[in-house]
């Protein structure tokens, strides 16, 4: 399953989260600059939008998106990926288990899950997940949380943790420290606020994270 959520990062290793309070734009919107800048991968993410309203955002950022061949998570509402066709989920710890949510979106969704310990880390590798978000690495003002950043020694623990499944940092990640998440341990890093600059340099600030965020050359 974990090849699902490698397919479609694409190798940009980038994966940037939609925020309307934060950006001032329609998910649609949203969805359109990240795509002009890269982003292969979206997470669709509203924690304050009435279920109706978001669907009719989703539906319209969905179309958008796969007709450019880009692939839309929805963060948290299994039966808005269900009913939209999404791409696949991303759950936390308290939404529907990913148990449920791979019984009711199939095998070639893609699955992710949420995790701030090492104990729920363990917990999350024996789950039918493509992978697993780590965080927070830093200390964030996206999102309210007790969670502890766990920083980039963390990082490595959560590798250690969970073997060969994709891991996704998250958490106060901006482009100078995006290679550093990586070089950590992740796969790949969600960006929230960072990215969210004046529209007409969104595509740009992607395209920057992108570049920071490819492998070192060796030599």
């Amino acid at each position: 399953m974990s090849s699902n959520f490698i397919q479609a990062l694409a190798g940009a290793r980038l994966y940037p989260v939609t925020d309307r309070h934060l950006s001032g734009l329609s998910h649609a919107e949203q969805v359109i600059h990240l795509i002009d800048g890269g982003a292969t991968l979206i997470q669709l993410r509203e924690k304050t939008q009435p279920p109706s309203e978001f669907y009719a955002e989703a539906k319209t950022a969905i179309h958008v998106a796969h007709q450019r061949s880009v692939k839309i998570i929805i963060n948290d509402r299994v039966d808005i990926a269900l009913a939209l066709k999404a791409d696949g989920v991303h759950l936390g710890q308290e939404d529907l288990p990913p148990e449920a949510a791979r019984r009711i979106l199939g095998p070639d969704a893609v699955i992710g899950f949420s995790t701030h310990s090492l104990e729920q880390a363990k917990l999350a590798a024996k789950m039918p997940v493509d992978y697993v978000a780590v965080g927070p690495i830093f200390p964030t003002t996206t999102k309210t949380s007790a969670n502890v950043p766990v920083g980039l020694k963390g990082l490595r623990l959560f590798r250690q943790a969970l073997g060969s499944i994709p891991i996704v940092a998250i958490g106060g990640i901006t482009a100078t420290n995006i290679r550093l998440v990586l070089d950590a341990g992740a796969d790949a890093a969600a960006v929230i606020s960072d990215i969210w600059t004046p529209p007409s340099e969104i595509p740009g600030k992607i395209r920057q994270l992108i570049n920071v965020s490819q492998p070192r050359p060796t030599s």
